[in-house]
């Protein structure tokens, strides 16, 4: 299985800074953990990746070192795919721009890694030109959020959408450049709403929310290459953000 996800979302494919492949630990939660042995599983796929820095000690003083322990009790194996997957084809953003219906799907800001077309976000059209309101409403429905970070509504039809999910907001001007009519993504720094009036229509959903379907990702590409192995997606909400 692990050679199946590597294959679809190589290694090289990450950002300098990640630290995505075979892990022991989990990012999200761990109640992912206590799941997985309630279920009988033995492998776990997180998107994020736990151990970004070394552990000097493993004593369960922290969710991370718990994550360890208890994963290594019930020999249980971690593998994180994250910016790797991010960017690999028909990956995450792939992934968001099913879920909103988009035609004619293709990355921007691409690039390419040991030969592989690779990209961190990615851009495709709407059926039917919407109002801004509308797709706004309709990405809020899609996603299951309930409120929406956005900038100025935009004046005109909305058909041509960019997006990146996670922390994206370094795409923002390439959205621009590229002529989208809209930029969808996770996360944004508030100086960079300003400015964008009638350029682009802003729609920042959430972080977690944004990637929430790329456990779907993973259950895909297992199922297909490795017939006849129990997959099952994860019921914990693994969101660290409380929206009171």
């Amino acid at each position: 299985m692990l050679c199946a996800l590597e294959q679809f979302a190589p290694l090289p494919l990450q950002e300098s800074w990640d630290n995505a492949g075979l892990q022991v630990g989990l990012t999200e939660a761990e109640q992912i953990v206590d799941e997985a042995i309630a279920k009988g599983c033995n492998l776990i796929v997180s998107h994020h990746p736990l151990l970004f820095r070394g552990l000097k000690q493993v004593s369960g003083a922290n969710y991370v070192q718990r994550c360890v322990i208890k994963a290594i009790k019930n020999d249980i194996v971690v593998v994180s795919m994250h910016t790797n997957m991010d960017n690999a084809k028909y990956g995450v953003n792939w992934k968001i721009a099913e879920k909103l219906g988009l035609a004619d799907v293709n990355f921007f800001a691409a690039k390419s890694v040991d030969g592989i077309e690779a990209g961190s976000g990615v851009v495709g059209s709407l059926p039917n030109a919407m109002a801004a309101d509308e797709f706004i409403l309709m990405v809020k429905k899609r996603f299951g959020v309930e409120c929406a970070m956005c900038n100025q509504l935009l004046q005109r039809p909305i058909r041509k959408v960019a997006i990146c999910g996670g922390a994206g907001d370094f795409l923002l001007d390439d959205a621009v450049s590229l002529g989208a009519d809209a930029f969808i993504t996770g996360e944004m720094h508030y100086h960079q709403y300003f400015d964008y009036e009638q350029k682009i229509q802003i729609c920042v959903i959430g972080h977690y929310q944004s990637e929430q379907y790329t456990a779907e990702v993973f259950r895909d590409i297992i199922q297909k290459e490795c017939p006849g192995v129990r997959t099952e997606i994860a019921e914990t909400c693994t969101n660290p953000i409380l929206y009171i």
